[in-house]
């Protein structure tokens, strides 16, 4: 059994924000796993998606009945080979997994910022990797390795530190978020602001907005899902009866399943949080930098990048994956991409284990091959 143990860093300095403010005081959480070579050349960084957090493999204690959220995917022996590799994984900031976030205390005033904590980006998010990355005596990551989220790091590590990463993988994400997605999030924060313990997110421990989060939850959930999943999954089954009751309680199989999420949700998620790293994302736009020319925005690319989207996901689909690949290939870049066929949606970067899991050991052997001569 792979035993992980959760650790902290704080920053050194203050960190500056691309709002224009600064953070003190900043702690990262993070998880290693296996051995940095002499030579550091095995350093992989596994960026997490809204929801995630360091936790990525292995379990905390013997007793520890979750694993981490891409324990299929990383181990000893697996895709991502902790004995050839050396994993890191940090909870991003803003979260509420260890790392500062907006339930965090504010050393100025003593309280949680709650809603007087910054507005941040997924540029920051990557800023303070920087200051982890510098922490643990790694000179350059072999590979920055995430889906959804995950994958906006992965290219904000290509383009702003375009000398510390050898290669990055962006899975099943996008290059700026859509008016679709900022609105699935909109609404989402909409449902979190309208329970009636939100108290403009001064609510305490005891009186979460657990409603509003859950319905959140629910909301975004769909979109990880595709209709083909959804389908097959529940159908028009009903849950826990032969016939409709006709009243507002939950009769589907398909609403027994969201409620059950949501729930899972708040136990282990804050509403702040949800906030601001939903926030991050809508403002999440790579061309925009570059006065609207995504090519532009990646002239600073050097790492080799391999892009796979899923065939089924809706969310950030096949197409917004091309864009990334065409203005990769318009700086004569080396980029390799691959469409997966799966019926799991935006999920299947947790689900396709198999084929994603293959393509990622494969394309990471040859990086480390390379680099070693």
């Amino acid at each position: 059994m792979l035993i992980v143990k959760p650790q902290n860093f704080q920053l050194p300095e203050p960190l500056q924000l691309d709002c224009g403010r600064s953070l003190k005081q900043v702690n990262i959480r993070y998880e290693t796993v296996g051995e940095l070579a002499p030579d550091g050349s095995n350093a992989v960084l596994i960026t997490h998606a809204l929801s995630g957090d360091a936790h990525v493999c292995g379990r905390h204690t013997p007793a520890d009945q979750k694993p981490g959220w891409w324990d299929d995917m990383i181990g000893p022996g697996k895709m991502i080979d902790t004995n050839r590799y050396f994993v890191v994984c940090s909870n991003v900031l803003g979260s509420c997994a260890g790392s500062t976030g907006p339930r965090s205390v504010n050393p100025d005033t003593g309280n949680p910022y709650n809603l007087d904590f910054p507005v941040i980006t997924i540029r920051d998010m990557v800023r303070a990797q920087k200051y982890l990355m510098e922490h643990l005596k790694i000179k350059k990551f072999l590979s920055v390795v995430g889906g959804s989220m995950g994958g906006m790091q992965a290219m904000e590590w290509a383009i702003n530190y375009p000398d510390l990463v050898d290669s990055v993988i962006p899975i099943a994400t996008t290059s700026q978020l859509s008016s679709q997605s900022i609105a699935f999030n909109w609404v989402g924060r909409e449902a979190i602001k309208y329970d009636p313990n939100w108290n403009n997110g001064n609510y305490s421990a005891d009186h979460v907005p657990d409603r509003g989060l859950a319905a959140a939850r629910m909301l975004a959930h769909i979109t990880y899902l595709s209709e083909e999943s959804m389908n097959r999954k529940f159908g028009r089954e009903l849950q826990d009866a032969d016939s409709y009751s006709f009243n507002f309680r939950r009769d589907f199989a398909v609403e027994s399943y969201l409620e059950h999420q949501g729930r899972r949700f708040v136990e282990r998620f804050d509403a702040n949080s949800y906030f601001y790293i939903t926030r991050a994302m809508d403002y999440f736009d790579l061309a925009a930098r570059a006065g609207g020319d995504l090519a532009k925005a990646f002239e600073p690319v050097k790492a080799a990048v391999l892009v796979v989207s899923f065939s089924s996901d809706w969310l950030f689909p096949t197409s917004e994956s091309r864009k990334i690949v065409n203005a990769l290939l318009k700086n004569r870049c080396n980029v390799s991409f691959c469409e997966i066929e799966s019926g799991y949606g935006h999920d299947a970067f947790l689900l396709e284990v198999d084929i994603l899991g293959g393509m990622i050991r494969d394309f990471l052997h040859n990086r480390l091959e390379a680099n070693r001569g």
